[in-house]
């Protein structure tokens, strides 16, 4: 070994991964952008530039994330804790399959309450008020300020036009 590596290290091969997902990500945006009408006016800046600027930063990271996992020395990832994931994932599930059925306020209410307790916070019961609570004032905004409809449940037609 040369005297810059240690023999320690070694290419991560998950940064490969990694680097192999921003580029794929980066190159679906760039020809999504390639659809987009291009007339920038006065200005010269189109519909198109944002996302040709962050798909041209994806391909920066992922060829950084390359180099980072040639030299071998990112750090060991921590050990993952699955439960705190299902409980999100399982709010997310929930939230889009009974959104159009119960409605967005208890819908995102639910999506609140497992989010958090995802994060640790315990009783369930408290973060699923909070979350209706803030489901309901963001539903009354986009309601009544915005007149953006989203799916409303029988708590929404109680509360906002009964």
């Amino acid at each position: 070994m040369s005297e810059g590596f240690p023999s320690e290290r070694r290419p991560r091969w998950a940064a490969f991964v990694i680097a192999a997902g921003l580029a794929g990500l980066a190159v679906l945006i760039l020809v999504d952008a390639a659809g987009l009408k291009q007339d920038g006016g006065y200005a010269g800046v189109g519909p198109a530039d944002v996302p040709r600027l962050i798909a041209y930063v994806l391909l920066l990271l992922s060829g950084l994330t390359v180099v980072s996992g040639l030299k071998g020395d990112l750090p060991r990832p921590p050990r993952q804790a699955p439960a705190p994931i299902l409980w999100i994932m399982g709010g997310l599930i929930g939230q889009l399959t009974l959104l159009h059925v119960v409605g967005f306020a208890i819908s995102g209410a639910i999506l609140f309450g497992m989010t958090a307790r995802g994060f640790g916070q315990r009783p369930l019961w408290k973060a699923l008020v909070v979350g209706l609570v803030l489901s309901l004032a963001i539903y009354g905004v986009f309601d009544r300020l915005l007149r953006l409809n989203l799916p409303g449940g029988p708590l929404e037609l109680l509360i906002y036009r009964g």
